[in-house]
């Protein structure tokens, strides 16, 4: 599995942004379960959102709740929409993906697998 963010870019606190992730080698990734971290100037990277394949089921990090909405728009791409972005919200952010086999509680733990190349967000106050 291969994976491409796309969709960063620069906006003000309060506005909104779409990431997308898309399989850049056309395997359909509708079996896994796709996540977004991020990694802040500094920080370690963290958990944002994750969406299972097999029930559509989702998990977002306390920090994102009511305001980040992760979807899957079909076999080869899944969103995250960024609503009422924050300055903290400033990261690199990273699709990424589980081994097949294992479970979502993998990205929700910060162990996935797979890692996209990450697309700059940036929010000014």
């Amino acid at each position: 599995v291969q994976l491409q963010a796309s969709g960063g870019g620069s906006v003000q606190a309060g506005g909104s942004l779409r990431l997308s992730c898309a399989e850049s080698r056309r395997t359909p990734f509708s079996r896994y379960h796709i996540g977004w971290s991020r990694q802040a100037p500094g920080k370690d990277r963290e958990f944002v959102a994750a969406i299972s394949w097999n029930d559509g089921s989702t998990y977002y990090a306390d920090s994102v709740k009511g305001r980040f909405t992760i979807s899957r728009v079909n076999a080869n791409t899944v969103n995250l929409q960024m609503n009422n972005l924050k300055p903290e919200d400033t990261a690199v952010y990273f699709c990424t993906a589980p081994h097949s086999d294992d479970t979502i509680r993998a990205l929700v733990q910060g162990r996935p697998l797979y890692w996209g190349q990450g697309t700059l967000v940036t929010v000014s106050s």
